[in-house]
């Protein structure tokens, strides 16, 4: 009798079950698992395995627009030394535009007449108030130092490449579904700042009036020309970068020798160093994952 008594009342012996909700098992810890947790655990799943030659094609981008970057800040160094003149900008943001939106013409499939109308529109809109706001922009910094000019200018101009966005457009190209980030307006705005800066230097109203259309053109409407070709033919968006490096590297050389050397490295530094050190890291990349990952929606919510 007491041997039956106290076989009954042996411990109970509880399997431990793989659940994520229901509070602590009998028996077994809260932190408690067993051999078959890491049966389900991946490791490197989503690991990417880069080629170096696609890594420098993308990279193209970024020198693509530092060398717009840099063909700007030659505009304005030869506007304030007076070797451009007025006529001379009109004359280059005018051919700047009409050939932006030949390019948008050629190489964009979802640009319709209604949206380049509107396109047109809002460039008249636009060219107006700049001219009307042109003797406001000349006196603007008129109480503050030349040397102070330029240091916020180069801080702007700074802020802008670091937030602007290389893989898309700063203004919402025909067909995105998605509008530009907010980094890439805050890169915009640093950008239309420094070329008030600039403009607040020049002498007249048509100086001011010039440069900065010249300006806001290529800061606003160049990396959406850019993003179409790039998204038409990706040897054309290599083409044309290549032509653009040659012809800014050609510019900077006759400006300055050092200035030149410093671009050439930059270049070389965006195109080949950097690739090269992505693909060296991706061999110490270690990635887990396991049932004990948040879940992830494999789908976008728009509205």
């Amino acid at each position: 009798m007491d041997a039956s008594i106290s076989g009954d009342s042996s411990p109970t012996r509880y399997k431990w079950r793989k659940v994520a909700y229901g509070g602590m098992q009998p028996g077994f810890d809260d932190n408690h698992t067993d051999d078959t947790f890491l049966e389900d655990m991946v490791m490197n799943a989503n690991v990417v395995k880069r080629n170096m030659l696609k890594v420098m094609q993308d990279s193209v981008s970024i020198s693509q627009y530092l060398c717009v970057v840099a063909l700007v800040v030659l505009v304005w160094t030869y506007t304030l030394r007076s070797t451009l003149n007025e006529n001379s900008l009109l004359l280059l943001d005018v051919s700047l535009l009409g050939s932006g939106f030949l390019i948008l013409l050629l190489t964009e499939e979802m640009l319709s007449l209604n949206l380049l109308l509107h396109y047109v529109l809002n460039v008249s809109f636009f060219t107006t108030g700049l001219y009307v706001l042109a003797p406001i922009y000349q006196t603007l910094t008129r109480s503050i130092s030349s040397d102070s000019i330029w240091a916020v200018t180069v801080s702007l101009l700074l802020l802008h490449l670091f937030l602007h966005d290389y893989s898309g457009s700063t203004i919402r190209a025909p067909g995105a579904l998605k509008n530009p980030n907010l980094t890439s307006c805050i890169s915009l705005n640093a950008s239309i700042v420094a070329s008030v800066f600039i403009a607040s230097r020049l002498p007249s109203r048509l100086h001011v009036f010039a440069i900065m259309l010249f300006s806001l053109q290529v800061f606003l409407f160049a990396p959406l020309v850019t993003y179409c070709i790039r998204k038409y033919s990706s040897r054309l968006h290599l083409l044309f970068s290549f032509a653009l490096m040659a012809v800014t590297l050609t510019f900077v050389y006759s400006l300055h020798r050092l200035l030149f050397v410093l671009l050439v490295g930059m270049l070389v530094f965006v195109n080949v160093v950097c690739p090269y050190w992505l693909i060296r890291i991706q061999e110490y990349k270690f990635e887990i994952n396991g049932p004990w990952d948040e879940a992830k929606l494999c789908f976008d919510i728009t509205d």
